[in-house]
């Protein structure tokens, strides 16, 4: 697998997490009520993962919790309120 590096704002980091976590929710319990549906599970653990090191990469540099959350996070990818994920 190539490495891809693009450089982002923290504020454009914390949007495509924001987004991210949002189309995972959608693809994990809204697109399964529609007919027709094939998930694949395996693509969506790798988004959740690929959104948990991106919130990872966005503490690390703005050396502070991130504030930005999701409106509708899986509550695998919850932050409690001392801004550290609950258990996967």
């Amino acid at each position: 697998m190539k490495n891809i590096k693009i450089e982002v704002t923290m504020e454009e980091l914390l949007l495509l997490t924001t987004l991210m976590s949002d189309q995972l929710f959608r693809r994990e319990f809204i697109d399964p009520k529609m007919p027709g549906y094939k998930g694949d599970p395996a693509e969506l653990a790798t988004g959740k993962n690929l959104v948990l090191r991106f919130r990872s990469v966005a503490r690390e540099g703005s050396g502070l919790v991130v504030t930005a959350q999701p409106r509708h996070a899986p509550s695998h990818l919850s932050v409690n309120r001392n801004g550290v994920p609950d258990a996967i």
